[in-house]
């Protein structure tokens, strides 16, 4: 039976019954098998004679009693709630059961490591998964203290939410108990277990209240020489002192501790000072400094959360985006103050507000203040929208208020609602007090209507070349016509002496409505490049005027503001995924330019979208010649780069992924054996997968080729990339087979399925996945009723034929919504796919007409 969904019906009327629930946990872990005992004592007032229930996902219950009375586990347990009746003012809970380890980054994880067998275990609540684990209330306005005791094998680590105690062996040795203090009240999906025989590392930090705060970091022991303590202890002690500064709070919690976990399905989590992190943040080889910066941002991130997020809780999952979104701005200005990446906003610029944008213009484009009904609508909801959009609101917002009075307004919130749950409105109420602006409206018009405006600014000029009037022109997509208030810059841009394109003149004014002119513009002359939202101040698409853009395409790399590029860039990404700009053009001003890029975040993205642009966006008649000059283009570039340099790698590791001839298989061919060498390129474990997998998809890697490079690496991580270049070799059967483990066997764990996905999705010749396309849709309902969420959306989105380009899929994927419009996540997954494809096909049309040399 699968697991209902707790509705926000439900969660109003148990919260208006329920109150004050605490909690002791009695789990034993050491056992070997798929099974851990768990022993929940709860502790509640509620409303005498009411009713309700409690999440427990169990096995089996073996001991039910309620207020001293033995309840039926058959008649009280579904295996997933117990039914809870008659209840008094002052409630007792006894459950005892025995519960199962996943394999699926859920509830309480169970890896193996397979270099030395050693066993990790680690917890994912979010979003409603704590009742795994233990018997809760699980949802975030019953914020409640966990008091925990954990029997583990002895020499474990074993972490909580509260500072960790001293084992006490048992009498045999073998095993050992930590008995934690009661941790602090928190909701139910920041509470976390973590134990294993991780490598440790101590620090701390000093608050702004004279403590000293505990840090702890931990890794896997197979990967403790990759744990860079200094680096994740010092970015953590900057940004606890610029937030205890910028908020005017002090730490929250006793201890801040960063674990990385194995098969972990999100990037990091805010569990109270317990945070879990992705492995793929331990670098094992060399990265791109975009990756660093993008580590420091996602360790920030977390940090944030203690306070925001954690400290002062969502009421329900409707303000998710509250958390999420302040937590990306808050750590996007935390790493421009306090670490090496001060140019982050410009990353911003070209990444988050790109990826919100795209979101934005699916058919599931919802409000950032999105209607959750049911725990199915927050899950789909962990998407560009609650993240980036947010974030890219909140910097329009801050622009509208003032940096200033925004994080008075912040820290007045955070101290009026210090432990307990608030909603947007709390929010709002504290930044009008201390911006003295009315937020109302602004609040109805960003947050609660969905879409993006486009903007482009119009001016006339006289015969001397002088502009004679201005405006901006805003403008919405017919199915969300809303047209938002924004305070936006306008940038003059000219030849300045050396021949860089620089700023000369910027005019900063609030705008709404269709048009708003702009007198400050009149007089000045004609720039050679006119920037609407100029240092990336607003929420929007931007089109630049013919002329602007002629400038833009033929000097982006004279154009000397990172921020600059990243908005010009995204305007023509966008222009491409909107089919007015041709891929081909889009292919030939990247090549352009990024060879004189100087930021690593603006080159990885600009060569990432360049990749797509070959695969999905190019016309049939020259996709084929345009990908291969390409390939060489890019090589070409890496050849040239500077030795050791960061451009080097990450053009050297972007030809991997747009190889696509046998001459370029070639390439990577020497590379891997030596016979070619880059002065200042070390072909290491990361790289030497990157080209093992690039051959594989060309056909090229043999069975010694791959089973070499596992030698090198035989670890979980090096496991996954060689069932990766596996299944991306173009071979039928090996297709097939690939697509079949991933849709069907419910024995692989997250990262396994998604190692093999990956692989069988990696191809250029996509006609190889049409064989799965009729089966995929016929086992869609299936998997939704029978999988996890995390691993049901895995075969959803990942096992669709998206590099299958062609009107026969798209035809396809229409009937089968038309004919399945329940449940609503399943369907937006499979819609999000469809709007890909369509803009796909369209940006193909487009292609088609320019190389045609017709007019449109």
């Amino acid at each position: 039976m699968p697991r209902p969904d707790l509705t926000r019906d439900e969660a109003e009327a148990r919260a208006s019954v329920v109150a004050a629930p605490a909690y002791e946990v009695d789990l034993d872990l050491t056992g070997d098998g798929e099974t851990f005992r768990s022993t929940t004592v709860v502790r509640f007032r509620a409303e005498p004679g009411a009713d309700t229930f409690i999440e427990s996902t169990t096995l089996e219950v073996h001991e039910l009693e309620l207020n001293g009375r033995a309840l039926d586990p058959a008649a009280a347990s579904d295996g997933f709630r117990i039914r809870l009746d008659g209840l008094e003012a002052e409630n007792e809970l006894r459950v005892v059961s025995t519960r199962e380890y996943t394999n699926t980054g859920e509830g309480l994880h169970r890896f193996v490591d397979p270099v030395d067998d050693a066993v990790y275990l680690y917890t994912e609540f979010a979003v409603a998964e704590a009742n795994r684990v233990y018997a809760v209330f699980d949802q975030p306005d019953l914020k409640a203290s966990v008091r925990f005791t954990i029997t583990a094998p002895a020499g474990w680590q074993v972490l909580s939410n509260a500072p960790t105690p001293e084992p006490v062996a048992d009498a045999d040795g073998a095993g050992a108990t930590w008995s934690f203090e009661t941790g602090p009240v928190i909701s139910s999906y920041i509470v976390a277990i973590v134990a294993g025989p991780y490598a440790a590392w101590r620090g701390s930090a000093r608050s702004v209240d004279g403590r000293d705060v505990p840090l702890g970091l931990f890794t896997r022991a197979s990967l403790a020489q990759y744990a860079e303590p200094d680096v994740m202890f010092g970015t953590v002690q900057a940004g606890l002192a610029f937030y205890e500064a910028a908020f005017g709070v002090p730490y929250p919690y006793g201890k801040y501790d960063q674990i990385f976990v194995p098969e972990y399905n999100w990037g990091a989590m805010e569990n109270v000072g317990a945070v879990t992190f992705n492995e793929s943040y331990l670098f094992r080889s060399r990265v791109s400094d975009a990756r660093r910066e993008q580590r420091a941002i996602v360790v920030l991130h977390e940090l944030s959360h203690m306070w925001f997020g954690n400290s002062v809780t969502m009421r329900w999952w409707n303000d998710l985006w509250l958390n999420e979104s302040f937590a990306t701005w808050a750590s996007t200005l935390a790493t421009s103050r306090v670490t090496e990446f001060t140019g982050v906003w410009a990353t911003f610029a070209s990444d988050e507000k790109t990826h919100a944008a795209e979101q934005d213009q699916l058919p599931s484009t919802h409000p950032i203040v999105a209607e959750i009904r049911d725990l199915a609508d927050v899950e789909v909801n962990f998407d560009a929208i609650t993240y980036d959009k947010g974030a890219s609101v909140l910097k329009q917002l801050v622009a509208w208020v003032g940096l200033d009075a925004f994080q008075r307004g912040v820290g007045a919130y955070l101290r009026a609602n210090a432990g307990g749950n608030a909603t947007l409105r709390d929010l709002l109420d504290e930044l009008e007090r201390a911006s003295g602006r009315e937020l109302t409206r602004w609040s109805q018009l960003w947050l609660e209507t969905a879409g993006v405006n486009s903007l482009r600014v119009v001016v006339e000029t006289d015969a001397a070349g002088l502009i004679t009037s201005a405006r901006v022109e805003q403008s919405a997509a017919p199915d969300y016509p809303t047209l938002r208030p924004h305070r936006v810059a306008l940038g003059c841009y000219s030849s300045d002496e050396r021949g860089r394109l620089v700023r000369t003149d910027r005019v900063e004014l609030d705008i709404d409505g269709a048009s708003t002119d702009v007198p400050k513009l009149v007089g000045l002359p004609r720039p050679e490049l006119l920037l609407v939202n100029d240092e990336d101040l607003t929420y929007a698409k931007v089109r630049l005027d013919a002329t602007s853009f002629d400038t833009a395409v033929r000097r982006l790399s004279e154009l000397a503001d990172p921020v600059a590029r990243a908005v010009v860039l995204g305007s023509a990404w966008d222009a491409v995924r909107d089919a007015e700009l041709p891929a081909s053009d889009y292919v030939r001003l990247v090549l352009a330019a990024i060879g004189h890029e100087t930021q690593s975040a603006a080159r990885g993205l600009a060569l990432a979208r360049l990749e797509v642009a070959l695969s999905r966006y190019l016309a049939d008649d020259h996709r084929e010649q345009l990908a291969s000059e390409t390939g060489d283009a890019v090589w070409a570039l890496g050849e040239l780069a500077e030795p050791g340099s960061d451009a080097q790698l990450q053009l050297v590791k972007a030809f991997t992924r747009i190889a696509s001839t046998q001459a370029h298989a070639d390439v990577l061919g020497s590379l891997l054996d030596g016979s070619i060498r880059l002065d200042g390129l070390e072909v290491d474990l990361d790289l030497r997968w990157e080209l093992v997998i690039a051959r594989a998809t060309l056909g090229a890697a043999s069975d010694e080729e791959i089973d070499g490079a596992l030698a090198h690496d035989d670890t979980a991580k090096g496991r996954q990339l060689g069932e990766t270049a596996r299944a991306a070799r173009p071979d039928p059967v090996g297709k097939d087979i690939a697509w079949h483990r991933v849709a069907t066997d419910e024995s692989l764990s997250n990262d396994l399925a998604r190692a093999i996905a990956e692989g069988w999705r990696r191809t250029t010749q996509p006609e190889l996945l049409a064989p799965t396309v009729s089966e995929y849709f016929e086992t869609l309902q299936r998997t939704w009723a029978d999988r996890s969420f995390t691993m049901a959306s895995l075969v959803v989105s990942r096992l669709y034929p998206a590099p299958l380009v062609d009107d026969e899929l798209a035809a396809l994927t229409r009937a089968w919504l038309a004919a399945n419009p329940e449940p609503a996540p399943l369907h937006r997954l499979v819609s999000e796919q469809l709007d890909e494809l369509d803009r796909a096909l369209a940006a193909r049309a487009r292609d088609a007409v320019a190389l045609s040399g017709a007019v449109q």
